[in-house]
């Protein structure tokens, strides 16, 4: 369940990223702030990761 979320967040987070990076360096005006899709993909991105990172070890030794 865990692993299922982290992958979701990270993915989400990628993507809103690269779109919020690509949409301020293309400079196309739209309706959206770029700004607002780079922030939550990096909070995304690091949020899942850091899941990713906590849940990975926890197979046992």
């Amino acid at each position: 369940m865990k692993k299922g979320l982290a992958l979701v967040f990270t993915i989400l987070g990628a993507v809103g990223l690269v779109y919020g990076i690509f949409m301020l360096f293309n400079g196309e005006v739209t309706d959206s702030n770029p700004w607002i899709a780079a922030v939550l993909g990096v909070i995304f991105f690091t949020s899942g990761m850091g899941l990713m990172r906590s849940t990975g070890s926890s197979g046992g030794a």
